[in-house]
């Protein structure tokens, strides 16, 4: 879906490019991955793997302030990955995206559904993609002009 037909079909909205509401995702994200560590250290690892998604979305949406765009009140979660789909356009986003697809559905279930789902290592694979994924934002953030 492009970005025209995602703003056509409602699933986002144009926003004054807002820098601030980027950078204060941002932190949030970083504020989260270090909480899925602590997590991880205490052995709660679904919540871990929860948070470390937390922080991908609080990135995804940073990139989407940035831009001029937010998701409508109605998409939630999964108008952020539409919207990275719609924009981040190489084979590192394409897999970075997949994977907070994923993520967004596991959380889904350890949130509403089953308890004790994810191992350690899963945890901490998620931490990892999640600093990735920080990481790669943060960059495009910096070089991002709103409004293209």
């Amino acid at each position: 879906m492009s970005l025209e037909e995602l703003l056509r079909s409602r699933v986002i909205r144009r926003i004054r490019p807002d820098n601030r509401l980027a950078l204060n995702a941002i932190s949030r994200s970083k504020r989260d991955i270090d909480t899925a560590k602590t997590l991880i250290a205490n052995k709660k690892f679904d919540w871990s793997l929860a948070v470390a998604y937390n922080a991908m979305l609080c990135a995804a949406r940073a990139y989407m302030f940035k831009r001029g765009f937010r998701p409508s009140s109605s998409e939630g979660h999964i108008a952020v990955v539409r919207f990275l789909q719609a924009t981040l356009e190489n084979e590192a986003s394409d897999r970075s995206v997949l994977i907070l697809n994923n993520m967004r559905k596991k959380r889904h279930r350890i949130v509403y559904e089953e308890m004790d789902i994810v191992s350690e290592d899963e945890a901490r694979q998620a931490v990892k993609w999640a600093e990735e994924l920080v990481e790669m934002i943060s960059t495009l953030i910096q070089k991002t002009t709103p409004g293209k």
